[in-house]
């Protein structure tokens, strides 16, 4: 089973509170690295993380934080990290996660590329350490259902599908529409959550057998070509994924 490597982590502090919190989750996380005002550092002696004290103001630290890691936990309040990370927003696609651990380590939340940066499970992760309340607003992890854009990724799948059609055939998806799924290829072992697939997704093994008058949308496993008439009659309701070779 293909799996993903474990992420660069950064864990960000700016008040001596929130140093001696990071500071507890870094003895849990020998791998992350550890940012915090340079008057708290005496907070990190004593770990085996990378640490960097920085002086100043911690805005000049996020552009580097963005490039270098993948998770950046702040012990910050949510509000003034939204206004930091603001000016270096980019994409879905690029940006790195972010999540807030508030002031009593209680709650863990994911504030940007929660689902498609990964920062919701990232969460799930953290709060697990903290013994904290992850809080996730994506509505697909929310309602652990089929995760469209990213369905198989850790697989080694690749989406063949416009973002269009991908933001279309999530809505029905997350709405409870009916939805066929067709796997004709791949590893098995896709769904890794918990609880059944919910009841608006039927598998199939042919796409042949699927009656496309049924359902609102097609998720397709598979690495045959489509055909054009396939694709028309489709248009808007098609989400393809082409698992690798190496696979069955």
């Amino acid at each position: 089973m293909t799996t993903a490597a474990e992420p660069r982590v950064a864990l960000v502090a700016i008040t001596k509170h929130g140093a001696g919190k990071a500071r507890a989750l870094a003895l849990r996380m020998p791998q992350a690295s550890v940012v915090v005002a340079d008057k708290f550092s005496g907070f990190t002696e004593g770990l085996d993380n990378e640490v960097k004290a920085y002086r100043g103001a911690l805005s000049a630290e996020i552009e580097a934080l963005f490039s270098g890691y993948e998770q950046i936990v702040f012990f910050v309040s949510l509000g003034a990290v939204v206004r930091l990370i603001a000016p270096h927003l980019k994409s879905k696609d690029e940006d790195p996660g972010v999540l807030v651990v508030d002031e009593a380590a209680h709650f863990v939340i994911p504030v940007l590329s929660g689902h498609r940066g990964g920062a919701n499970a990232y969460a799930e992760r953290l709060a697990g350490l903290l013994g904290a309340t992850a809080v996730i607003t994506t509505a697909s992890d929310v309602g652990k259902t089929v995760p469209v854009d990213i369905l198989g990724r850790e697989l080694g799948w690749q989406v063949d599908a416009s973002k269009t059609d991908i933001t279309r055939v999530s809505a029905h998806v997350v709405n409870g529409d009916s939805v066929a799924l067709v796997q004709e290829a791949g590893a098995k072992h896709w769904w890794f959550r918990a609880a059944p697939l919910p009841d608006n997704i039927h598998v199939y093994t042919r796409f042949d057998d699927v009656d496309l008058n049924r359902y609102s949308a097609v998720l397709w496993v598979t690495r045959r070509r489509i055909p054009e008439p396939v694709r028309q009659q489709l248009e808007g309701r098609l989400v393809i994924y082409r698992p690798p070779e190496d696979q069955p």
